[in-house]
């Protein structure tokens, strides 16, 4: 089967040129081109690659303490019916645990050292369902966690910066005082701590004490459960299953999932992912861009070569078929050649950045700043697609106005000198 001339010549332009000084300059425009592309590309993929494996790595760290979606009870107080609303909500496809807690504020003191605590009343034989971090934590500290001992968990942060080890007390005081003749007076109980929980994210490390669900309600007056968590199968589906629930459970309920609980740090990131991308992709339009000017060259230098075609019959359209068929195939070429290096990158960054710190005896990600110690990289489809279509369409368009150019040359001009 013969390729269209069009195709031919265009190819044969692309990969040849190196016959005289003038054609080897052309040439080397062309590779230069070519590489931009391909460097563009990559670019493009490993940044964003890596954004979306910092991104998973908050996440699943977020997700290992924060329940996918969590049902409050009308202003924070007491749900009125917990066994009707845990029925009703286990009774979407979706949800595959849930367990009652109790949520609240409070102090925590030890010493003169004082912090502000989120407190999370739960139910030790159930919490394993709902999130991970039970896996976080010893085994033995959930298991001291037994009503009317009064045991807290602390985060490991938290546990340092009040200087406090297991086995230790510490003061927690109520936001709600008792009312006495003197004024009113907070509630003090003291507590022991039984252990720590480290869920590699900062905030809750630091401000997150955990004990059993009925000491809470005691210390807290509460007649039951303020909230109840749940985990899903698709912690993606996580909106749409809260609309569902809002929909379906009777009592009157305020419904949070994991997106709506973190919205400005997850919008935080997809603006600087959106930045990035086009930055990057600016990139890749100029090297896209300088195929004008290799084209230019080319066309100046094919002048004679086009005028003969154009006696021997050869229509406008397909001079400028040659030509766009040349800058494609620098196109198509350099976004190919991309791909498989960023690719390549993105999909073996694990290896590729440790070799580099021990050639380089330093340290990208210190443990002791950052949040995570290692370059994590997720490429996905849905970024990948669209940087090899838009670095394919500039190519396709930076040919369009020499490959004009080209089809308007006037064979009887182009000859008189040859």
């Amino acid at each position: 089967m013969r390729l269209p001339y069009e195709l031919a010549l265009g190819w044969r332009y692309t990969r040849a040129g190196r016959s005289t000084r003038r054609n080897g300059f052309i040439s080397f425009i062309s590779g230069v081109s070519m590489l931009g592309i391909a460097l563009g590309v990559a670019a493009l993929i490993i940044v964003l690659s890596v954004m979306n494996g910092f991104q998973k790595e908050v996440r699943d760290r977020m997700l290992g303490v924060v329940s996918h979606i969590e049902i409050y009870g009308p202003g924070g107080g007491v749900l009125d019916d917990l066994p009707k609303t845990m029925a009703e909500a286990r009774r979407n496809p979706q949800v595959i645990g849930a367990a009652p807690f109790v949520a609240a504020q409070a102090l925590l003191a030890r010493g003169e050292d004082m912090r502000g605590t989120l407190v999370r009343g739960i139910d030790p034989a159930h919490e394993s369902e709902v999130t991970d971090i039970a896996a976080t934590m010893q085994q033995s500290a959930l298991r001291k966690l037994v009503p009317g001992e009064f045991n807290i968990v602390l985060g490991a942060e938290l546990a340092r910066n009040l200087g406090v080890r297991e086995g230790d007390p510490v003061t927690l005081i109520a936001p709600s005082g008792q009312v006495t003749p003197a004024g009113i007076v907070p509630r003090l109980k003291q507590m022991t701590v039984v252990g720590t929980f480290d869920s590699g994210h900062y905030e809750y490390d630091n401000g997150l004490v955990l004990m059993h669900m009925d000491d809470a309600q005691k210390i807290f007056r509460l007649e039951g459960p303020t909230g109840i968590r749940l985990k899903l199968k698709d912690l993606h589906q996580a909106p749409e299953v809260a609309q569902e629930l809002s929909a379906s459970i009777s009592s009157p309920v305020l419904i949070k999932d994991w997106t709506r609980q973190n919205r400005t740090w997850f919008a935080a990131v997809q603006v600087e992912k959106r930045m990035m991308f086009i930055i990057l992709t600016l990139i890749v339009a100029v090297a896209a861009f300088n195929l004008v000017s290799t084209l230019v060259m080319t066309v100046t230098d094919k002048r004679a070569d086009i005028a003969i075609l154009r006696t021997l019959g050869a229509s406008p359209g397909s001079i400028m078929g040659i030509f766009v068929v040349q800058g494609a195939m620098v196109g198509v070429i350099g976004t190919l050649a991309g791909l498989l290096l960023g690719l390549g990158i993105a999909l073996n960054i694990d290896v590729i950045v440790p070799a580099l710190e021990h050639a380089l005896n330093a340290s990208f990600l210190p443990k002791d700043i950052y949040l995570i110690s290692r370059m994590p990289s997720e490429p996905q489809q849905s970024d990948i697609v669209p940087i090899a279509v838009i670095s394919l369409v500039l190519s396709f368009v930076a040919t369009i106005y020499p490959s004009w150019r080209a089809s308007r040359v006037n064979p009887a001009e182009a000859l008189r000198y040859e």
